[in-house]
């Protein structure tokens, strides 16, 4: 089990649990070799920002996260990149999302610390009505879209929005993500084999910026 938290006096011990659990290098390794037609062998990656990153927005400094998912064949070509802010809201800890104006140059910054150095918070997109919405049930975090399907992504020709479920705990991290039709509320995109099941290879949690809280 990972040793008691401290709490901040600026956020909720909740919100760095969250953190120092989502900090890492996680792999479906297990999975995708349990079920070679069912899953391939990902990787994603969430790498502590610094402090003062979202500042370049005008927003105040905090925690936040780059974000890669990436084959784990081809660890310098990630197929999702995202900027992530955690912040504690209503009681609930939300996980703002934000996109690239251009993440081709920041490809690799899950692996490479000096890489994530150069990505600029003015290349930073939000992307509304997308934020990640997180309560602690005993030893989990369980997460989903925040209400109003209002997180809207094109695909195949049509507009879709995002129905997302996440658990995270210590080691673990479950997602599940579909695309659904804003007009029909069929299924469009994402898995229907069930959830990625990942395994935290490595921790960051020491780059979290924990002592200016």
């Amino acid at each position: 089990m990972t040793a008691p938290i401290a709490p901040s006096a600026s956020v909720s011990p909740d919100l760095i649990t969250l953190s120092t659990w989502m900090a890492g290098d996680f792999s479906n390794f297990k999975q995708a070799d349990a079920a070679l037609t069912d899953f391939a062998h990902i990787r994603i990656f969430f790498r502590p920002l610094p402090y003062e990153f979202f500042e370049g927005l005008g927003l105040p400094g905090g925690i936040g996260f780059y974000s890669e998912q990436v084959y784990d064949y081809d660890l310098w070509s990630p197929y999702r990149q995202g900027l992530h802010r955690v912040i504690d809201k209503d009681g609930q800890i939300y996980i703002e999302n934000y996109g690239f104006k251009d993440g081709v140059p920041y490809a690799g910054s899950g692996h490479n610390a000096d890489i994530l150095k150069t990505i600029p918070a003015e290349g930073a997109i939000r992307r509304q009505g997308c934020s990640m919405v997180f309560q602690r049930e005993g030893d989990l975090f369980i997460g989903g879209v925040e209400p109003g399907h209002n997180c809207r992504i094109p695909r195949q020709g049509k507009w879709t929005y995002l129905v997302s479920r996440v658990e995270l705990s210590d080691r673990t991290w479950v997602s599940l993500d579909q695309g659904m039709d804003i007009e029909t509320d069929e299924h469009v995109w994402g898995s229907t084999e069930g959830a990625l099941r990942f395994e935290k290879r490595e921790s960051f949690a020491h780059e979290l910026p924990l002592g200016r809280l």
